[in-house]
């Protein structure tokens, strides 16, 4: 039985790395998880692993998994559609980019890597306790960030971007395009034009924006009624355009529906040409201040329906907002369905609230964590004291989905 092999490469890339060879034959496992099969069907009864799926050890394949070689069954396509763009506080993925589960995930600390893999898809796929030799690492480098592309049975796929672009295309319910993500030494610093709330802090904090820097990268426009084609155009072009309506509790100077009627004009002189392969993304937010009509016009209009995305402490909801965005993830970010009823009657103690609720930006901060993988992020308070505090693993925090 070949012996795992431990290769330091840091004297070349300042990081350690893991390779298992792949020789290494497992024997006839335990029957506690079909998981436990996929090294055996592979190594001893010679099965082709696109014909297994690598999250579950499923032999009911559905389609191929788009980062590394290997089969996924239908349950495990929608979970990873589901999760594999939520992120934590912390910056990093919510869950294993391999099954997008896990309880205990391991950290990739490449600075410009954000992905996690769990416990027990390391050992079934690269080698049994490979998990444990990573855990006593100084600096761990992940399976796409590595120089080669094997590790045992985990293949990384060649042009890895563009099949799982091609997955969510092909796989996704939604209509809405999903855009290739883009190689760490080709992301720029993020163009961003913010209509009505201002999200400079927001994305300053989750390190888009580098502090104290000029305003070229981020435009903020309280009124934009005389604002045409042409003056956007001289602006950008911009990558995110977002707009809100104002909190509850503070005074507007037009109706509710005007911000919506607004920001659906702005956004269509924002918007890259036809057949443009730009990544561009927007996001409209409206606290609470939309008629059911107006919600209606604005499902129509951006061609999506909303999701409710809520603050809540302990069983009780202290805000909510409604979010129409193409934001990766974005729809997997609400939290347990709340009725029209009770966000009527949270928007009638929000307006007598005083001081006024939280403004919408920060309750939808972490939904522009996804733009991590098309844009340039700089360093943060945050990142600064994980780089300083190693560590590599994290427990996953659960959400449920059902």
């Amino acid at each position: 039985m070949a012996a795992a092999l431990v290769v330091d490469l840091e004297a070349e890339h300042s990081m350690d790395v893991i390779l298992v060879g792949s020789s290494e034959l497992s024997s006839p496992p335990s029957p506690r998880s079909r998981r436990d099969l996929v090294a055996y069907e592979v190594q001893v009864n010679q099965r082709d692993i696109e014909d297994m799926c690598i999250c579950c050890g499923s032999f009911q394949v559905h389609t191929q998994h788009p980062l590394f070689e290997g089969g996924m069954c239908a349950p495990c396509k929608d979970k990873f559609l589901e999760c594999l763009f939520l992120y934590d506080d912390d910056g990093y993925q919510s869950y294993c980019s391999i099954c997008c589960a896990g309880e205990t995930l391991l950290i990739c600390e490449n600075p410009d890597c954000t992905r996690c893999y769990c416990f027990e898809c390391v050992d079934t796929l690269v080698g049994p306790g490979t998990s444990g030799r990573v855990h006593a690492m100084s600096n761990w480098v992940c399976f796409l960030c590595l120089p080669f592309p094997r590790s045992g049975l985990l293949q990384r796929r060649r042009k890895w971007r563009g099949w799982l672009k091609a997955f969510y295309d092909r796989e996704a319910k939604s209509p809405l395009e999903m855009y290739k993500t883009v190689p760490v030494w080709k992301r720029e610093p993020v163009r961003v034009l913010s209509l009505f709330g201002d999200i400079k802090k927001e994305l300053t904090s989750l390190g888009f924006l580098e502090s104290g820097s000029g305003p070229g990268r981020l435009r903020h426009l309280d009124d934009v009624t005389d604002v045409v084609r042409r003056d956007v155009e001289e602006w950008g072009p911009f990558d995110l355009t977002y707009g809100s309506t104002p909190p509850l509790g503070h005074t507007c100077d037009h109706p509710p529906g005007w911000y919506l009627f607004q920001f659906h004009r702005v956004l269509q002189y924002a918007r890259p040409r036809r057949g443009s392969q730009q990544p561009f993304f927007w996001m409209f937010v409206d606290n609470l201040v939309l008629t059911e009509e107006d919600r209606a016009v604005a499902t129509r209009f951006l061609e999506m329906d909303p999701v409710t995305i809520q603050h809540v402490r302990g069983r009780t909801t202290q805000n909510a907002v409604h979010v129409w965005s193409n934001i990766p993830a974005v729809r997997s970010r609400h939290s347990a369905l709340v009725s029209q009823e009770e966000l009527a009657l949270l928007a009638q103690d929000r307006q007598r609230a005083k001081p006024p609720a939280q403004e919408p930006a920060a309750l939808v901060k972490n939904c522009f964590l996804p733009l991590r993988e098309y844009f340039k992020y700089f360093s943060t308070e945050l990142t600064s004291s994980l780089q300083m505090s190693h560590y590599t693993v994290k427990t996953a925090t659960k959400k449920d989905f059902s």
